[in-house]
């Protein structure tokens, strides 16, 4: 569980997003036109989403799975690392800026988490 703990707090930093420079994505088609059949990455992290409303990838050495879905303008999901999940899932903001993917949880007023587009 304290690895759990680590990848919630390195997935998710301890400040609200300050957007400048950042762009809102505003629907599901512009969402999988930045994040489809692209790597999203960060330290020890690597994962994707398809179009089918799946997450795979892995997360220090661990396997990330999950679901999501695109309502009323937010990236909602389900995620497990490791057969554990993990409970920071809710409708969060996404925003854009250049090869950088921002994930706000809480429809934009929680933590944020900066993923780079490969």
């Amino acid at each position: 569980m304290r690895l759990a703990a680590f990848l919630a707090t390195t997935l998710a930093l301890v400040s609200p997003a300050f957007a400048e420079g950042f762009q809102r994505v505003e629907g599901r088609d512009r969402f999988l036109s930045v994040v489809q059949d692209r790597d999203l990455t960060r330290l020890g992290i690597r994962v994707k989403v398809t179009d089918r409303g799946q997450i795979v990838g892995r997360a220090f050495g661990q396997n990330v799975t999950g679901d999501w879905s695109w309502k009323d303008g937010y990236f909602c999901r389900d995620l497990y690392w490791g057969g554990s999940k993990l409970d920071l899932g809710n409708c969060q903001l996404v925003e854009v800026n250049g090869n950088t993917v921002r994930f706000t949880s809480d429809k934009g007023t929680g933590d944020y988490a900066d993923l780079r587009i490969k």
